[in-house]
């Protein structure tokens, strides 16, 4: 995108940046795809230099053109200052905790956190010295009485990635900041494209490229990107930890990148219209989709997000686990994985009780997660009612 005056870029609509953007055309000779550079080593050109450092790239480490065409174009996507990227989701909410935690800190942590993150807070954070207090995803402004003398970090995921609670990350962050806390979300739900993280507030924002950013499932990558206030100490942890992001996967990131914006547009569609089917089936209790005008987190969805993604929950009519077990095995064009945002449509079931602390998970039914992929709707509709159909036949 260098050859795009600023002035002119700044009026892009996002679709197009993310077209352009990381491109450079004078360092990948022309090709429109930057390359993939894989080293360790760099040479330098003469002592002065090697002394200094003071060239761009120093070791493999350190960057590569490739990771910062990546990481350029993200920064610019999500409104932030600079981005760093590590070899997964977690390792990027890792990354964000260690750049905001110290021993001797307390973390405030979403009860509706992915559940690796609240292995790694009860796991090293714990052992590190840093207390965890679990708190209700719909607190808002409440959460203000959470807070101790050394409270120094928020983490929120909006909405989870679950159960689907939508938080006020506003005035969460309003109550943060007075209290010099950082403000951590996980958005890999939305996106830059649906929700712009650090226009409400977020100081480092988390997103696990391998949903889709990815879109094909043949990736692992997590991007942390930070405000001009947390950047600096962002990018000091990520050095000294030294989690590179292999060079394939941000070659593939950058791709998938460019369709990114047309393939969470469609994974809304479809979500949105599978979700509303779902809703009118006598077999559903409830669908958890906050763009669903009688979803408790649509008031604040409408008013804080640009879209929906399609990941969403429903909690089924109470009936037994072999019934659910009937339904999801009869099921063809959703498979069952742990990940979400790819082409692919998946199914999984779930059950909140088992770890929540500061909220009771009680549904009222089996729960199970949707993630739409790129399947014609009417397919996938016949795939559930022949599931339905098994979970009906079976006692």
């Amino acid at each position: 995108m260098s050859k795009i005056a600023d002035e002119t870029r700044d009026k892009l609509k996002p679709r197009t940046r993310m077209v352009l953007l990381g491109r450079d055309h004078e360092q990948s000779q022309g090709f429109v795809n930057v390359p993939a550079f894989r080293g360790s080593t760099v040479l330098y050109p003469d002592v002065a230099t090697l002394r200094s450092r003071k060239q761009r790239y120093t070791y493999g480490t350190h960057g590569t053109p490739t990771t910062d065409a990546l990481s350029n174009a993200w920064t610019d996507i999500s409104g932030a200052a600079g981005t760093e990227l590590v070899p997964s989701g977690l390792a990027a909410i890792v990354l964000a905790l260690m750049t905001a935690l110290s021993a001797g800190d307390h973390l405030l942590m979403t009860d509706s956190a992915y559940g690796p993150a609240r292995a790694f807070a009860m796991g090293t954070l714990k052992r590190m010295g840093v207390e965890t207090t679990f708190f209700d995803p719909l607190v808002g402004a409440g959460i203000e009485g959470l807070f101790k003398a050394n409270t120094r970090a928020v983490l929120t995921e909006s909405p989870g990635s679950q159960s689907f609670e939508v938080q006020d990350l506003p005035a969460i962050s309003e109550i943060a900041h007075a209290r010099g806390a950082c403000v951590i979300m996980d958005n890999t739900w939305a996106t830059p494209l649906f929700f712009s993280p650090h226009s409400h507030g977020v100081d480092m924002a988390i997103e696990a490229g391998t949903k889709y950013l990815s879109g094909h499932s043949d990736l692992l990558l997590g991007l942390v990107s930070a405000n001009a206030l947390w950047l600096p100490r962002l990018q000091h942890t990520s050095s000294q930890i030294a989690i590179p992001a292999g060079p394939e996967d941000v070659f593939l990131a950058l791709r998938g990148l460019r369709t990114m914006a047309l393939r969470l547009k469609e994974a809304e569609r479809q979500g949105l219209e599978l979700a509303q089917w779902l809703s009118k089936r006598p077999e559903v209790l409830r669908v958890l989709h906050p763009a669903l005008p009688d979803d408790p987190g649509h008031a604040i969805w409408k008013r804080d997000f640009l879209g929906s993604s399609g990941l969403f929950s429903v909690i089924l009519k109470p009936v037994s686990d072999a019934a659910v077990t009937a339904f999801l095995e009869a099921l063809d064009l959703f498979g069952m994985g742990y990940s979400w945002g790819g082409y692919e449509s998946l199914v999984i079931p779930f059950d909140c009780s088992s770890y929540r602390t500061a909220t009771r998970w009680a549904p009222g039914g089996p729960a199970v997660r949707f993630s739409l992929g790129l399947e014609d709707i009417d397919d996938l509709k016949a795939d559930l009612e022949r599931g339905f159909a098994r979970l009906r036949a079976t006692v």
